[in-house]
This record gives structure tokens, C-alpha cells and sequence, in this order.
């Protein structure tokens, strides 16, 4: 779940600063309605298997595109080629929504309700207050929770495609464990960029030459000085090209061994020689590097609460003074009425903790998000915090006691383990979606797409 929160928060706040280039956005050009008020057909501009991807749409993508990348500063490419590539991000998505309708991978609006007030949360207001901002600047309610069930969907598909066939044997979790032994201070986090260029399952010869001619002269470009986000956002066929190729930082363990392998060496603002995949060739730029001795595994004693909660979450039908309220007075019902907690969680609690009384067991500094474990770190044994905010609802929080654990080897286990779990699943993701978009019929119906 949080994984498509990532990508929608950003997009939620790309959309508001689009102005009116929403879905309900007018066409333009050979789509705009004519004067006499008689509407044309609205083009096709390419059909996915056997769906077809309207202009209309490509527009309205194109300019929510745009806006993204002059927020992040990255000057445009053509106007056709931010097109195209806008054209096959939505490619691949549709292939991907096909494929979950068609093996039953479902949402009910309960769930997309959640991640909606989530983002609205993460935008800073309300979900009232959300969709009015929308609607001012011209972007359909209705088509962006309809975006936000999409995301939902793509993330179970991914889950169930990909995350649950990876397995990390007993032997990598050894030998991962074994390297952080006595890791020293300054471990290090990567912040990397890349251009991939693909090449499709059983290419020949001359289109994989083909291919590797064209990513030694983007190469050359960005050596003689061509800015590498504007070629990322007009050449790379990676799913971040349209962010300017950044994958953002991450640490060693969460790097494929090829990236990892090639970057580890270089200084901040150099290339690495170019990588070939089984997915095609990758142009890879180190922008930063950081200490990361946080991130790694727990040596000494650790501090441990126990606690449960009791989750409730904002909705059309309850809006966010009702949650806030009925909080309170689940509150006033422990703390001066003598109800049980639990009790009260198993009957009202929208959380799947509440079948055991919304008891989430003994917790880690970290496990929890930082407004939940800040409101828990406050609260003596037996103590109910008044009612807390956030990106999953509102919580109230009873502490039940608190421990300290010397020796976490399960726990530096289970860490290791997740590790090595996102690192496999990653790579196994960008291989299967370079699998689905191979064997997806695509029928380009506009030459400029």
C-alpha cells in the first residue's frame, strides 16, 4: 500500500499545480468541439490488445506530465516525445489493468475511501478540503479516485505477480548477515539515476547493436555536457523517466548487483560504464552518496512496547470532526467509564488488529510511522493517548508495557530478510514488466504517438 502512495502523492500535487489539465481537461487540436457545438469523435491514438487509449486521455496525461517535470526543473523534451513517452507509460499500465481484470484482482471502495483521505492527509488537508482544490483547478474527483483505485489494483497485481514468488534462502541470509557483521560507521546510501533503453525478449543481433549504439551516444551526449534528466524524460523506457531517471536513495541491500557493481566506485556526478540486463542497457549516474549507519542492523540493546490500537478512518459517510469524536468518547469509556480497550477495539476498530483486540504486539522503534510511535513514546503503561493522526486514519494508542531486549538476532533476521526480499522483488518486477509489454499487441494509430 505504501508503495503506490509514493507514486500518487506526488501525482496528487502534480495535478493540483497542472491547472485545468485534468481529465475533464478540453481537447485540442483536431479534437476540439466545433463551434457549432456538435462534438467530434474523440481519436484513438493507439489500442492495447483489444482496448483503445483515447487522445483525450493522452492530453490530459501529457499536460499532468509537463507540469511534474517543470516542478522538478527538468526542461522538456519535444512536445512529441514527452508524448510518446507518456503514450507508453500508459501502455503498460492498461496492460497491466487487463491482466488484473482478467485474474480477478478486485478493490472495494472501502479500501480506495482509505487511500484517499491518506493523500489528502499527505497533502495537508482534509478530503473535503481535497476535492475542492481539485475541482478549482479542473480535475475530475471522480477520474482521480478512479486513478487511485488503478494504483491499488497495479500494486496487488505486483504483490501477487512478483513479491510472493520471491524467495531469499537460508544461504543469502547468512552470507547478508555475515556482511554486516562489524560494518563500520559510514556505510553508505546511494542516490542513483538511469536511462534504460529496452531490448525485447529473443531480439536479433543487429537491434540489440542497434540499441547499444544508441545508448553510447546518449553517453556521449551527457559527457559533453547535455543535461541527463532531459534525456531521461525524452530516451529512457525505465518507469522513473519521467521523474528525470532518479531512483531516489537507497542503500546497498536494496540495489540490483549490476547498479551496485557499477556505481559503488565512482565519485558524485560520474557515469558508470555502460550495464547490460536481461531488460537492455542501462546508463547509470551517481548524483549523491550519504552515511547510512542507521540503516544498519541493531548490535546492542533495543527498546520494545507493547501496545494496540484502535483505528478508525475518515470517509464521505464519516468525515473527519465524526472520527475525531467518536475517539474521544471510546476514550472517555476506558479512562473514566473502566471499559476494556480491547474490547472496544474488536467492536469498532476498522483495523485487521481488531479481531485480537487491536493488540499489535511487541514493536521496534521504526515498525510504526513516526506520528504513531511519537504519540506511543509519550504514554505511561496502561495510558490512552487521545486521539492520534495518521497517513492510515486516527488512532487511539494504549501502551501495555515495555521491555528491553539485548540480543535482537530474530529480529536483525527478519530485517535481513525484507531486505533482501525488496532487492530480489525489484529486479524480478522490472524483468516481468518487460515480459507483459513484450507479449502485449499494441496498434499505434497516430504517426506523432
Amino acid at each position: 500500500m505504501n508503495r503506490f502512495l509514493r507514486i500518487l502523492a506526488p501525482l496528487a500535487a502534480g495535478l493540483l499545480l497542472a491547472g485545468p489539465a485534468g481529465a475533464q481537461a478540453p481537447a485540442t487540436g483536431a479534437q476540439a468541439a466545433p463551434a457549432t457545438g456538435v462534438r467530434s469523435l474523440d481519436a484513438i491514438v493507439a489500442v492495447v490488445n483489444d482496448e483503445a487509449i483515447p487522445q483525450s486521455e493522452l492530453d490530459a496525461r501529457t499536460r499532468v506530465a509537463a507540469a511534474q517535470l517543470r516542478r522538478q526543473k527538468i526542461q522538456l523534451p519535444p512536445d512529441a516525445v514527452l508524448r510518446r513517452q507518456v503514450l507508453e507509460r500508459i501502455i503498460v499500465e492498461r496492460a497491466q489493468l487487463q491482466l488484473a481484470r482478467e485474474t480477478g484482482v478486485r478493490v472495494d471502495d472501502a479500501t480506495v475511501n482509505a487511500a484517499m483521505g491518506r493523500i489528502a492527509e499527505q497533502n495537508g488537508v482534509s478530503l473535503q478540503q481535497f476535492r475542492e482544490r481539485l475541482e478549482k483547478e479542473g480535475v475530475s474527483f471522480g477520474r482521480f479516485r478512479s486513478e487511485v483505485r488503478d494504483d491499488i489494483i497495479l500494486s496487488r497485481l505486483r504483490d501477487r505477480e512478483v513479491d510472493s514468488r520471491v524467495q531469499v534462502t537460508d544461504g543469502e541470509l547468512e552470507n547478508f548477515l555475515a556482511a554486516q557483521t562489524g560494518v563500520a560507521a559510514g556505510s553508505v546510501e546511494y542516490n542513483i539515476s538511469q536511462i534504460l533503453l529496452r531490448v525485447p525478449d529473443n531480439a536479433s543481433t543487429e537491434r540489440i547493436d542497434t540499441t547499444r549504439r544508441q545508448a553510447e551516444a546518449l553517453v556521449m551526449q551527457i559527457r559533453g555536457g547535455a543535461d541527463f534528466a532531459r534525456l531521461a524524460a525524452s530516451s529512457s523506457n525505465a518507469p522513473e523517466a519521467l521523474q528525470g531517471g532518479s531512483l531516489g536513495w537507497r542503500s546497498a541491500d536494496r540495489l540490483p548487483s549490476l547498479f551496485l557493481d557499477a556505481i559503488k566506485d565512482l565519485k558524485p556526478g560520474e557515469l558508470a560504464p555502460l550495464v547490460r540486463s536481461p531488460g537492455g542497457f542501462h546508463i547509470l549516474k551517481l548524483d549523491g552518496r550519504r552515511d547510512a549507519t542507521q540503516g544498519k542492523l541493531a548490535t546492542g540493546a533495543v527498546d520494545q512496547t507493547r501496545a494496540r490500537h484502535i483505528l478508525l478512518r475518515v470517509s464521505d459517510i464519516t468525515p473527519e470532526a465524526d472520527v475525531r469524536r467518536r475517539l474521544s468518547d471510546l476514550r472517555q469509556r476506558v479512562v473514566t467509564g473502566g471499559q476494556d480497550f480491547g474490547q472496544l477495539a474488536r467492536l469498532h476498530s476498522v483495523d485487521s488488529t481488531a479481531t485480537r483486540g487491536g493488540d499489535l504486539g511487541w514493536l521496534y522503534p521504526g515498525d510504526t510511522v513516526p506520528e504513531f510511535e511519537k504519540a506511543m513514546a509519550q504514554l505511561k503503561p496502561g495510558e490512552v493517548s487521545l486521539p492520534v493522526q495518521s497517513p492510515f486514519g486516527w488512532h487511539l494508542i494504549q501502551v501495555l508495557e515495555r521491555r528491553t531486549e539485548e540480543s535482537p538476532v530474530e529480529r536483525n533476521k527478519m530485517a535481513a530478510r525484507m531486505a533482501l526480499r525488496e532487492r530480489k522483488a525489484e529486479e524480478a518486477y522490472l524483468e516481468w514488466l518487460r515480459q507483459l509489454r513484450d507479449r502485449t499487441y499494441v496498434e499505434y494509430r497516430l504517426d506523432e504517438a
